[in-house]
């Protein structure tokens, strides 16, 4: 198991901040809950302690990879954030891995260029525009954000202010007015973080300026092509498949919260069956296979979606590396994800999930 410990490169005057702890918390959870399905692992140290996150898991980096290599695993699996020259696209078609290819996720993690290559594919797509405080090819400036220019563009407030490479629900605003949103961007713009101990641009020199979707919020984990069990049947998908969406509740300022601070356990609950079937879901639900097939997915991924007034869904939000924390190590029984909920409602307990996705090593 593979944790963030090699920073995020600068990519387009963007680099996305790093999780606290590298996702080993996670890292950690998926590999109690693997142990205890009897799967073989390899950890740094011989007997690691549940409540330890780092007994579990090796850093990303070049040294990490080999150490864990060299002491006998047969598979990565690549729960942190990957880009095109990681170290782990060395090793890309030699050993088995658990998670996307690196080069997929920098080219998809782009928010803007995402969502226009959904919406150029005829998918339901939030509108949105590129801001900055000067205009270059496909961006606006700051000086050109007049309630009548967004109207001719089909945005209207409030609207959502989001950074172009974003983690969750960080550095997300609503917003209320023209004056509040040219202040939000600004404060993204402005923002700064360290990078191997200099200061880089926190969320780059644009910001995506979105409209609110005001309807019900659905999240869909979209799972790769494969080979699956369920219900003790073996299933094949030829194609990218959706687990049960599952129903989020309780935003603040339209936002929801960050899962670090109120666990998705308390907000979040799956559709049932019936409601599953309703025209309006089985189209969302279609629509986020055709991105997974789109975007050629090799692990789940998890796409956020919501209404329209006019009760249509669309998707505002594709993540590439879902978080995937679950119950099992002391402390941590609120800790169940959006996809371990939603996998839940096909019958797969947690260890059964991470199972499967085992299975799909590439």
């Amino acid at each position: 198991m593979l944790y963030q410990a090699v920073p995020a490169p600068v990519l387009d005057g963007v680099s996305k901040p790093r999780k606290p702890g590298g996702y080993s918390d996670s890292g950690a959870d998926i590999l109690h809950a693997l142990r205890a399905a009897g799967v073989p692992l390899v950890t740094p140290v011989p007997s690691p302690d549940p409540q330890q996150p780092l007994d579990w898991v090796f850093p990303d980096t070049e040294a990490g990879i080999t150490a864990a290599l060299a002491a006998g695993a047969g598979v990565l699996w690549a729960n942190t954030l990957l880009f095109g020259d990681h170290p782990l696209a060395q090793l890309v078609g030699r050993v088995p891995i658990v998670g996307q290819t690196p080069a997929l996720v920098e080219r998809w993690d782009d928010k803007w260029f995402c969502n226009e290559c959904l919406r150029e594919r005829g998918l339901p797509v939030a509108r949105s525009i590129l801001v900055g405080r000067e205009g270059t090819d496909g961006v606006l400036p700051l000086g050109d954000l007049k309630p009548g220019l967004l109207t001719a563009l089909g945005l209207t407030t409030p609207l959502v202010v989001k950074p172009v490479r974003g983690r969750g629900s960080e550095g997300v605003k609503r917003v209320a007015s023209v004056p509040q949103l040219v202040l939000e961007v600004i404060r993204l713009i402005e923002a700064t973080v360290q990078v191997d101990g200099q200061g880089h641009s926190r969320f780059g020199s644009r910001a995506l300026v979105e409209e609110y979707l005001p309807g019900t919020e659905l999240t869909v984990t979209v799972m790769p092509p494969g080979v699956y069990e369920v219900s003790g049947k073996q299933i094949v998908h030829r194609s990218s498949w959706c687990l049960p969406p599952v129903c989020r509740a309780d935003h603040r300022a339209g936002v929801l919260p960050y899962s670090g601070e109120v666990p998705v356990s308390a907000n979040s609950a799956v559709l049932d069956a019936a409601e599953r079937r309703a025209p309006g879901v089985s189209v969302l639900l279609d629509a986020c296979a055709a991105a997974g097939d789109l975007i050629g997915i090799r692990a789940p991924i998890r796409i956020d979606c919501r209404q329209r007034a006019d009760g249509v869904y669309h998707l505002f939000d594709l993540n590439m590396k879902p978080n995937l924390t679950g119950p099992g190590r002391p402390g941590r029984d609120d800790q169940a994800s959006l996809t371990t909920l939603a996998a839940a409602a096909i019958g797969w307990s947690y260890g059964d999930l991470l199972r499967q996705m085992l299975r799909q090593a590439w």
